[in-house]
């Protein structure tokens, strides 16, 4: 059965910063060995997530890069802004508007402390329901 996690934003590192959270889980994902996609909002948050991710473990490297190369699928996390094509991968990150399209194992769902944010998470975990995952919620 597929899952789809939601991840609430609560605590005040991520607050201040929601895409820590986002590096948080690419870096669980990359040491879980599984290939991730982490689906950005717009050009500008998969570019801020990009080079978040280079600074974001000092002593470990998370391999990562913006979709649309040749060499995508041999990177452990891809970014993908809207608009680029990529292949499904068994884990995605998601932090659009909408449910993903394609096949997948598992979605996470990051979700901001705005409530405009909860709301639409709150549609989105419907979706999921009505598709057969089995749907989760963690505080963060």
């Amino acid at each position: 059965m597929p899952r789809a996690d939601f991840y609430l934003i609560d605590k005040p590192r991520f607050r201040e910063q929601p895409l820590l959270l986002v590096c948080e889980l690419a870096k669980r994902a990359y040491a879980s060995q599984r290939p991730t996609l982490i689906l950005a909002r717009d050009f500008a948050q998969a570019e801020a997530i990009d080079e978040l991710l280079w600074a974001f473990e000092e002593d470990g490297y998370i391999p990562h890069q913006l979709a649309g190369d040749d060499d995508d699928a041999n990177t452990a996390v891809l970014i993908v802004p809207p608009g680029i094509d990529t292949a499904d991968r068994p884990l995605q990150i998601n932090l659009r508007e909408a449910c993903p399209a394609g096949h997948y194992d598992r979605v996470l769902e990051v979700v901001a402390a705005d409530p405009a944010e909860r709301e639409g998470s709150r549609t989105r975990w419907g979706e999921y329901k009505r598709r057969g995952f089995e749907v989760n919620k963690f505080d963060m």
